[in-house]
């Protein structure tokens, strides 16, 4: 082991009272380190942050870490300083005697990190005064910005290879991300780094998330039932609309749920304030868009719902991973149903885009879609689309209630039928109508109540055949035309189904079973005394209330799990716990030591 990468474990456990590295992380810290430009792409929780925070306590001169939010900026700000960093933030939200003090000790060297906004960075006045400070490494955050693949492309993110440049000459150049693909990859590439960096791109695996999809029957009482199974966790919940945001969380609220609402349209000062008792509080719900993204630097979020179907896989994978950065079991749930794959569709081809990106942005909602009605373990699918192979995970819906899969090849048959006979004119409701053979208004207005398909699928009621309606359409062999107004046509590889040159296998639909609220708690709690962990959950909300941050820069949820559960009974001991460094221990040891001693007594 190096002098440098012995440092580093060292400051890992002292500073942020970290036992060991993570997986995959010890490599990209050796990197940088030796001086190397990084590109590292690594899953949401798995510790990207620390791969520059490190080397930046190991090595003189000042790191410059570029950060797309404000509040991202902020909490992380926060949480290095609770454990002894000199790290500040230069933005538009600092007050005039805030920017003089971050200026001063720029001036005097006395920072190791320095998080700037990409606008900010882009001042002629910014980059001369970088240039005076000693910096020594450019850390890229959320680097998939600077691509036109990525799914939050940002056109300021393009000036930051030049503005390297202009910096410190061969300034060492670091990009971070947690999703992206092949092309994402090729452009942060062109455009960040002046050759090719050393790149790593760990497993996108997040064992600890609980994956679950299901079909949209009553969409607001499907949230409302998940999220009052976590009352007391904090989660995420993500909707298309701002209505639909401000509707579930007043939903929730009159369900008893600490719920709060989040998008665009909210007066700065209210987004603000939500995001701030969120952050700070424990067991507050965000119902959100997703302008509620990347700014979240909260570790103990138990969970995320989608209340809508997401953009696409990159989207999805994004979202969902704020939930259980911690390490610890978290849920997700995202519903879906044939309206939303109509709103996705028509967003694609009304944007603006080039006909290649429109190509590209089907292509990804296709495997979104295709995991939404995966057959087998979601996971699977998953870690396939971005190039992993794995077993079935026994953490997703799939694995664990089970799949029984069927010859639907005469169900497919019946359904394009009706397509093809009622001239590829009309949507889903109306095609399940005729082959349940239920006479309605349009159906007798058309006479297709004297159709060879009607009633001939009586055996099976309508939510099955929405069901297969929405697996032939993710299997592509159905397709509707969104411009009018929603019809169904047949694909040519719909024809070969139908033609009954190809037979398919569908998905049954089953009921999911039940569990407990009792069952999720104990997956997330293991062997902590419940009533120690509440009065050490009181203790940091008090503290965390008193210095204005959120609770987890106090400790987050694992500390205190592992307080709660091996009770240790003097400093010297607790220094041992996850997340407990000299800084921490110092100024926070005694207060929850004294807890600790007195559940015993």
């Amino acid at each position: 082991m190096s002098a440098s990468l012995s440092t580093a474990h060292a400051l890992l456990h002292s500073v942020f009272g970290f036992s060991g590295f993570r997986p995959g992380q010890e490599e990209i810290v050796q990197a940088v380190l030796d001086g190397e430009n990084v590109l590292a792409v690594m899953p949401t929780g798995s510790g990207k942050s620390l791969c520059y925070q490190l080397p930046a306590l190991v090595r003189p001169g000042l790191t410059l870490v570029v950060s797309p939010l404000i509040a991202l900026m902020r909490d992380q700000v926060r949480a290095l300083t609770a454990a002894g960093v000199a790290a500040v933030s230069l933005n538009s939200s600092n007050d005039p005697a805030e920017n003089a003090r971050v200026l001063q000790l720029l001036r005097r060297r006395e920072l190791r990190l320095l998080y700037v906004a990409p606008e900010r960075l882009a001042r002629p006045d910014t980059v001369e005064m970088l240039g005076e400070s000693d910096v020594r490494m450019m850390a890229i955050d959320e680097a998939h910005c600077v691509s036109q693949w990525g799914h939050d492309f940002r056109p300021e993110y393009l000036a930051l290879g030049s503005l390297a440049r202009q910096i410190g000459g061969r300034l060492q150049t670091m990009a971070l991300t947690a999703t992206a693909d092949a092309p994402t990859r090729g452009d942060i590439v062109d455009k960040l780094f002046a050759g090719p960096p050393r790149t790593f791109v760990r497993s996108f695996d997040r064992p600890n998330l609980r994956l679950c999809f299901k079909p949209k029957e009553r969409s607001s009482r499907q949230v409302v039932g998940f999220v009052r199974d976590r009352v007391g966790d904090s989660g995420i919940v993500y909707c298309a609309s701002r209505r639909k945001v401000e509707e579930l969380a007043e939903t929730l609220r009159k369900e008893g749920v600490n719920a709060l609402p989040y998008h665009a349209g909210l007066d700065k000062a209210v987004r603000d304030a939500n995001q701030d008792a969120f952050q700070q509080q424990d067991g507050v719900v965000m119902t959100a868009t997703v302008a509620f993204g990347m700014g979240i630097d909260k570790p103990d979020v138990r969970f995320v719902c989608h209340a809508d179907l997401p953009a696409n896989v990159e989207a999805y994978y994004q979202e969902i991973g704020r939930a259980g950065r911690d390490g610890l079991p978290a849920d997700t749930l995202t519903l879906y149903g044939l309206g939303d794959m109509q709103l996705r569709r028509l967003q694609i081809e009304q944007s603006e885009t080039p006909d290649e990106r429109k190509r590209v942005d089907r292509q990804r909602l296709n495997a979104l879609l295709a995991l939404a009605e995966a057959p087998r373990c979601r996971r699977q699918t998953l870690l396939a689309y971005f190039g992993e192979s794995s077993e079935e995970c026994g953490n997703c819906d799939l694995c664990q209630e089970g799949v029984e899969r069927f010859d639907a090849t005469v169900e497919a048959q019946k359904a394009m039928s009706a397509i093809v006979r009622t001239g590829e004119r009309f949507g889903m409701e109306h095609l399940v109508a005729i082959l349940v053979g239920e006479r309605t208004e349009n159906v007798l207005k058309y006479n297709h109540d004297r159709l060879p398909t009607f009633a001939v699928g009586k055996d099976r009621r309508p939510p099955e055949w929405r069901s297969i309606f929405r697996q032939l359409s993710a299997s592509g062999l159905i397709q509707q035309d969104f411009l009018e107004h929603g019809r169904w046509t047949v694909t040519e590889a719909g024809w070969q189904v139908l033609k009954g040159s190809q037979r398919i296998e569908l998905r049954k639909e089953t009921a999911a079973p039940k569990s407990t609220r009792r069952e999720k708690r104990a997956a997330v709690t293991s062997d902590a005394d419940a009533t120690l962990l509440a009065a050490l959950k009181g203790l940091r909300a008090k503290l965390a209330q008193a210095q204005r941050v959120p609770a987890y820069v106090v400790f987050s949820d694992r500390t205190l799990i592992e307080l709660a559960t091996h009770r240790p009974d003097t400093l010297r001991v607790m220094r041992e716990i996850h997340g407990v460094g000299d800084a921490k221990l110092e100024r926070y040891g005694s207060a929850f030591l004294e807890v600790i001693q007195g559940a015993a007594r």
